[in-house]
């Protein structure tokens, strides 16, 4: 009996420890509107490096906001079109009236390199070759910006003296599926990365979200440029660990970059996130096993104990699933949605470990990594 009262404990546990212990994640502190930086005297240059392959559905709004950026500095745009077959290219180009956009051809990937960051170092490799900007600005093709994004991203760095600044874009939040899993799915990742960690330059945590990423091109040269993380899954928490071992990097929430992509139905969140879950794993069946295993007590055991169990057992399972509630608030009203979706939560992370089980499924069939089309998970390690 002391043994069951135990194990009815443990998620409790867990979430206490979760909550007080592990950066304060769940709190919405890192924003890039709060604690602003003064804006530099003098202005460095920058390129932006744009990826893109088939997304002529999105790319005239990302390229339009980018040659809409009012920063005073140089800056010019880049567009590496990765095997486009939907005209993504020519829709890019037909906005170009300012001469500030170069969009190119991307050659067929080599070996060893995922399609994504093949492309970047493309657009990376043009981008210096004559005047090397002193900054690159990495963002995806799915990816629109405020008008003024480019300033305060420049005036972070510059103020902060940081090798990388980040912005993790807000994602589309209207339909069904995406309120249910797309606050969760920022929330899951800020546990993962808790972002005071990766900013506290003492810490061993690092990462960086791909959508919107300010890097000091010098930096990124004396760690090796693109081709260190040439085959990462996780390419933006890769080059996250590659700048912050460069210098000081910052990572936050904000509203000044947001994606143009919508998720339809949660067959499309489940190929988002498997496409690198099991990666995040290491490819590891064990830490799989052992990541379900937790999922199940934080998540499955205590709605189920708090509706069916009984004493100090169904207690301490109410108090787990009220804390797991509480902690989703902060990320609730940064989207906008109701906090009754804060009870909702475990039937979400139930969701999140099935994907994840997909994701190692998939990994197995030799179709991990599926971006596009491609396969580009390694063999596993």
């Amino acid at each position: 009996m002391i043994g069951l009262v135990a194990f009815g404990l443990l998620p409790l546990a867990i979430w206490l420890f979760l909550l007080a212990a592990r950066g304060l994640y769940w709190l919405t502190r890192e924003r890039d509107d709060r604690h602003e930086p003064p804006e530099p005297t003098i202005w460095p240059s920058v390129i932006a490096v744009v990826p893109a392959r088939n997304e002529g559905d999105v790319i005239a709004r990302s390229i339009g906001s980018l040659l809409g950026q009012d920063y005073p500095g140089s800056f010019r745009a880049i567009l590496v079109d990765d095997e486009s077959e939907d005209g993504t290219a020519e829709i890019a180009r037909a906005l170009d009236a300012s001469g500030r956009l170069t969009v190119i051809s991307g050659t067929k990937r080599p070996a060893g390199w995922t399609g994504k960051l093949w492309a970047v170092s493309q657009g990376i490799a043009l981008a210096i070759r004559d005047e090397p900007p002193e900054y690159l600005w990495l963002t995806d093709a799915d990816i629109a910006h405020a008008p003024d994004n480019l300033r305060h991203l420049v005036a972070r760095a510059e103020h902060g003296k940081l090798v990388l600044v980040s912005l993790m874009a807000k994602l589309m939040c209207v339909n069904l599926a995406e309120r249910f899993f797309v606050p969760a799915f920022v929330y899951f990742f800020r546990m993962l990365y808790p972002f005071s960690w990766s900013n506290n330059p003492k810490a061993k945590t690092a990462a960086a979200a791909g959508g919107c990423m300010l890097v000091g091109r010098a930096a990124l040269e004396a760690g090796g440029g693109i081709a260190a993380i040439k085959s990462a899954i996780i390419d933006d928490c890769a080059l996250g660990r590659l700048m912050k071992a460069q210098g000081p990097t910052w990572i936050g929430l904000t509203n000044r970059a947001f994606s143009t992509r919508p998720y339809a139905d949660m067959g499309e969140v489940r190929r988002m996130v498997a496409r690198s879950a099991y990666a995040q794993l290491d490819y590891s069946p064990f830490i799989l096993a052992g990541t379900l295993i937790g999922l199940c007590l934080m998540f499955v055991f205590p709605p189920l104990a708090a509706i069916f169990g009984s004493g100090a057992i169904r207690v301490a399972a109410g108090a787990a699933w009220c804390l797991t509630a509480i902690s989703f608030q902060p990320m609730l009203r940064f989207y906008g949605r109701s906090p009754l979706w804060g009870f909702a939560l475990p039937l979400t992370g139930i969701a999140y470990a099935v994907f994840t089980l997909d994701s190692a499924i998939q990994h197995w069939r030799g179709k991990g990594g599926m971006w596009k089309g491609r396969a580009q998970a390694m063999a596993e390690r």
